[in-house]
């Protein structure tokens, strides 16, 4: 079904050039827009500050266009939007409260508590901050004792989970100004009108935490489609951790090196004989309508 009010976004981290599991996710999400004859924005979620490297942003736009993906409108930088972030925190104010316990305090808890999940938070600051602490963080709010969010992804099917039992009161901001993930896409999102999300399977648990966010700030709901991860030879995700090569060396043949090894794993029926970047993006497109039955 054809929608003229979709918009999705592609939204990499510059914490490295993006791999060949950065670019399965990109096209993906381009295709999906495409394909629904919508808009696709980029947005660079540049908040990790002590991880971001120099001058990777232009690297990631610069591949991008290579690989012939053109984004829509202006890119936006989330370091640039913090006051959105601020203005959230002031709405949720009745939900949140500072939190000073340390990894090791929080892993402690819940080893007392006779638990294995040992980051799943405890709660300990719930009821207030004993005396002498001070914050470290300031966490949401979850309701007691379950909070059950179920969503209808459109790889996955429908995913349940309880982010009270199975998360926890999770942080919004460390009290050393950083942002959480959490809370900044989910104002950006809504902040830029995003109707459809289309990202990597490692994100799916992410997801309840942000629709649980996205009603207590009464934010509209978002279509979500996750596909599967990149893994290396030892069964790990591609990741810049991981030590995830990058896709575009600036001279290779990113038809060839890249683009179709990505469309081989999103299963999209093209070939090997396809010549050139805007003929793979036509049978491309083509393969993902028929794929995803639109």
């Amino acid at each position: 079904m054809q929608q003229s009010n979709y918009i999705g976004r592609f939204a990499p981290s510059p914490t490295g050039p993006l791999h060949m599991g950065s670019l399965v996710a990109a096209m993906a999400s381009y295709l999906d827009a495409k394909a629904n004859h919508g808009q696709w924005l980029v947005r660079i979620e540049d908040l990790d500050f002590d991880r971001n490297v120099k001058g990777i942003d232009q690297h990631i736009l610069n591949s991008l266009h290579r690989c012939g993906m053109h984004w829509d409108g202006d890119v936006t930088w989330q370091s640039q939007r913090q006051h959105l972030y601020q203005d959230a925190m002031q709405t949720l104010d009745q939900h949140v409260y500072p939190c000073a316990c340390s990894r090791k305090e929080i892993a402690d808890s819940r080893l007392r508590m006779g638990e294995v999940a040992s980051q799943i938070y405890p709660g300990t600051c719930r009821a207030g901050l004993a005396a002498g602490k001070t914050p470290r963080a300031w966490r949401l709010r979850l309701p007691q004792p379950h909070c059950n969010i179920t969503f209808d992804d459109r790889y996955y099917g429908q995913q349940t989970q309880d982010i009270t039992t199975e998360v926890g009161d999770f942080v919004l901001k460390r009290a050393d100004g950083f942002w959480a993930y959490q809370l900044a896409v989910v104002v950006d999102d809504a902040a830029q009108g995003i109707t459809h999300i289309v990202r990597g399977a490692d994100l799916l648990d992410s997801t309840a935490r942000q629709i649980y966010l996205q009603q207590v700030l009464y934010l509209p709901a978002i279509s979500y489609l996750h596909v599967p991860v990149v893994n290396n030879e030892a069964g790990e995700k591609l990741s810049k951790q991981t030590g995830a090569m990058a896709f575009d060396r600036g001279d290779n043949d990113l038809l060839k090196d890249a683009l179709l090894p990505a469309a081989s794993f999103l299963e999209l029926a093209i070939g090997d004989s396809v010549s050139s970047i805007d003929a793979f993006w036509k049978l491309a497109l083509a393969s993902w309508t028929i794929k995803m039955k639109l």
